[in-house]
């Protein structure tokens, strides 16, 4: 029976960490807002499979036409059709405090109690902080890489060689009903670590790198997060991605505070 397809577009905010998928390899999940201010989940996306127009960053407007997922009921997810994914443009920076700000949540509470399963929080009291993961966890996590490059039509080399990162990178925050502590599950923060890792020489200076970023810089400018829950367990939420946005105190919950962004520090988890 064929299903005929909807059309959309969104301003991409997320890409989330890479999942192994016994159906489809190595995919990932991301999200985006459309031009009207509907958050959307984009999936399944095998991102390292995209090229050329179909390759996109956050902040760049994407078509793409889609149906509704088989199994996730929560109403912002869209299962893409990847070969009809086109970029069609970038959404510059000077608009995206006032686009996004009037979306913001007061809360994860009050984004759940609303029926939402994807929303964008500003946090309060945010301290970015980090765990090395064990020789073990690195290596379980190589080997489902290796697992997934098997999965396809053809070995993916790429997903064999993919080097899991050495740290699990953590927010504890709070937003109108009180305090959390998620994981981080944004890839551009992961891939964040690599980079200055290579440019910086070390795994101590590439760290100390995200914690001034993301306890000092960031929260004295401003920054959201974007949160979403699970699709087989609703009650439980993770933090998907990080955004740097001006608070303009339009849909605001707090107003920034630069003496608290100074005086956080970050650091291993003890």
């Amino acid at each position: 029976m064929s299903v005929t397809l909807r059309e959309c577009r969104v301003a991409i905010l997320v890409k989330a960490l890479p999942q192994r998928s016994s159906a489809h390899g190595e995919t990932v999940c991301c999200a985006g807002v459309t031009d009207g201010g509907a958050l959307k989940r984009l999936y399944p996306v095998r991102f390292r499979h995209l090229s050329g127009k179909s390759s996109f960053n956050r902040w760049d407007w994407v078509n793409f036409k889609y149906r509704p997922p088989t199994r996730d009921r929560r109403q912002e997810s869209c299962h893409v059709m990847e070969e009809t994914i086109r970029v069609s443009g970038k959404m510059p920076a000077r608009d995206r405090a006032s686009f996004l700000n009037p979306l913001v949540s007061a809360s994860i509470k009050d984004a759940e109690d609303a029926g939402k399963s994807l929303a964008l929080i500003r946090p309060r009291n945010t301290r970015f902080y980090y765990k090395a993961k064990t020789s073990e966890q690195v290596e379980a996590e190589r080997e489902t890489c290796r697992k997934a490059a098997r999965q396809g039509e053809f070995f993916d080399e790429e997903l064999k060689a993919l080097e899991p990162g050495p740290y699990t990178f953590r927010f504890k925050f709070e937003d109108g009903t009180g305090p959390h502590d998620y994981a981080n599950g944004d890839r551009e923060a992961h891939a964040m670590f690599f980079n200055g890792k290579r440019r910086e020489g070390s795994d101590e200076a590439a760290l100390k790198w995200m914690c001034k970023t993301f306890n000092e810089e960031h929260p004295q400018k401003g920054m959201l997060f974007c949160v979403g829950n699970m699709a087989k367990r609703p009650q439980t939420w993770q933090l998907l991605g990080i955004l740097r946005v001006d608070d303009t105190g339009q849909g605001a919950l707090f107003p920034p505070n630069p003496a608290e962004g100074a005086q956080a520090t970050a650091s291993r988890d003890q």
